[in-house]
């Protein structure tokens, strides 16, 4: 993402994996049309710089959604929310793909969103 290429340009390699791991996160909302709010990318900057950690990204994402009703239809809530838990995801070292993994991080990514979050569905 744009927004992010300055600092796998120009940083240090802790600010250049942050920028990578967040480009990710974006990328994949897009992948189902959903676009990030301007606020989540000026939040994202927070972070990379070590201004913020990634649970201080989480509590301003819900504040500012309980102080921003949105419109029906509207799904860049859970494009800011699932982006940032992604970081959270991708960011940690340990990881193994099982099915109860998968189940765990749905629900990581989805609770607060969606009823089904975490729950095989047919």
């Amino acid at each position: 993402m744009k927004e992010f290429d300055e600092y796998k340009r120009l940083s240090e390699p802790g600010k250049k994996e942050k920028s990578e791991i967040w480009d990710v996160a974006v990328g994949l909302q897009q992948v189902d049309g959903l676009t990030p709010s301007d606020y989540l990318i000026e939040t994202a900057k927070r972070n990379i710089e070590g201004e913020i950690t990634i649970l201080e990204v989480k509590e301003r994402l819900d504040d500012h959604y309980k102080a921003r009703p949105l419109t029906k239809g509207d799904r860049t809530e859970e494009a800011d929310k699932v982006s940032a838990r992604t970081v959270e995801i991708l960011s940690e070292k340990a990881f193994t793909f099982s099915p109860a993994e998968y189940m765990t991080i749905h629900k990581r990514l989805f609770e607060g969103i969606y009823g089904h979050a975490g729950k095989i569905r047919d």
